[in-house]
């Protein structure tokens, strides 16, 4: 044991404010180092050292490797979800495919070096499952259920639709494809879920949508999930036109 590991690794005295700053920049070392060396060769020492920090300022904030990889995945999926400023392009479709953000192939490349590093540690601790599920999962379900929740209230989608639960399937998917099946996100990929089972699941659930007092089912003004225009916004359409 050299001098530099006999020390303490104890909680943060009493008083002592966390720095998010100095966080971050632990968290974006641990993704370098993960991309470069993989799972097995990332230590501790070598974070605190990309990082400029302390070994004991890690232990303080992260007890396990593992933990510190989950949560430098959880603060790389966070920024690439802006919930403030989400894409608003007037259907769901267009919202969903907008998330979508174009890389290149170094990156796209460093991104799967770092999810089949994280895989790999949960193969050792299927405990730490529901915890890789917030962070690789949630960020991006959090954003689809905002595009949905923003389709609903401009009549797009059925108010009774299940969002909650569909606003999970293409992360919890794109987690899979990433994770077991070593495979990176493309927009061919994302195009064939919104179009293949998003979009249809919500067209089937409007269709089911329970009838109101008079016995017909509400009809929205606005477009349907697919883009095209409601059957009351075509008919004013046609109306309009007439000489």
């Amino acid at each position: 044991m050299t001098q530099n590991d006999d020390i303490d690794v104890g909680p943060a005295q009493p008083g002592r404010k966390r720095d998010p700053s100095r966080d971050a920049k632990i968290l974006d070392a641990t993704l370098e180092v993960l991309a470069e060396v993989g799972a097995a060769g990332l230590t501790m020492d070598i974070v605190a050292a990309r990082a400029g920090a302390g070994k004991a300022t890690i232990y303080r904030r992260w007890t396990s490797k593992t933990e510190l990889v989950i949560d430098a995945v959880a603060h790389m999926k966070r920024n690439q979800v802006d919930l403030e400023h989400l894409p608003d392009t007037g259907t769901l479709r267009g919202d969903l495919l907008g998330l979508f953000k174009p890389q290149s192939i170094e990156e796209g490349e460093r991104k799967l070096k770092i999810m089949t590093g994280l895989a790999s540690l949960l193969s050792q601790d299927q405990a730490l499952a529901e915890a890789a599920n917030a962070a690789v999962v949630q960020p991006w379900a959090e954003a689809h259920f905002a595009l949905m929740q923003r389709a609903v209230e401009r009549g797009e989608i059925s108010a009774s639709a299940d969002i909650g639960t569909l606003s999970q399937v293409i992360p919890s998917m794109a987690a899979y494809r990433t994770l077991v099946q070593r495979k990176p996100i493309d927009l061919a990929f994302l195009v064939s879920m919104v179009d293949g089972v998003v979009v249809p699941a919500l067209r089937r659930q409007l269709a089911e949508a329970p009838s109101d007092s008079t016995g017909h089912r509400p009809v929205h003004t606005t477009s349907r999930v697919d883009g095209s225009p409601s059957p009351r916004r075509a008919a004013s359409v046609r109306k309009r036109s007439k000489p």
